[in-house]
């Protein structure tokens, strides 16, 4: 059973006193540092949230800058091609111009030859033909 003496009031005294050492040693400091540490949090993020966004944008700049540089790579060759296709083009043209013109005129040489050929044959054809008639004949002619 419970009695009421000056004890319990002594008691009542303790634990206030007590509570308020307790609350003024360790739940004021431990209640600071865990703001604290929940104020840097929340600033640590809004900076993680900046660079984010920071990093978009330039990534963003690089990627158009990439874009941009292929696209001229791309034109620089295109008109390389199309110069060494054209290059190439003439080349071939002024070769087959150059094999055009020597074959005439080896035709034409050979043409000639052909004629002077004929020319001799012709007229060593009447003194073929009386040497064989002699000699299938057996006798002059």
């Amino acid at each position: 059973m419970i009695t009421m003496d000056i004890t319990l009031v002594i008691q009542i005294v303790n634990m206030v006193v007590l509570m308020f050492l307790l609350n003024a040693v360790l739940y004021k400091p431990v209640k600071k540092i865990l703001k604290e540490r929940s104020e840097k949090l929340n600033g640590m993020q809004e900076d993680i949230t900046g660079f984010e966004k920071k990093s978009a944008v330039r990534q963003k700049e690089v990627d158009a800058k990439m874009a941009k540089a292929s696209g001229k790579a791309k034109a620089a060759l295109d008109n390389a091609r199309a110069g060494a296709q054209a290059a190439g083009d003439e080349k071939l043209a002024a070769i087959k111009a150059e094999a055009d013109t020597g074959k005439g005129e080896k035709i034409a040489e050979i043409r000639s030859q052909v004629e002077d050929a004929r020319k001799e044959l012709q007229a060593g054809l009447d003194g073929f033909a009386t040497d064989m008639a002699t000699k299938i004949l057996g006798r002059s002619l």
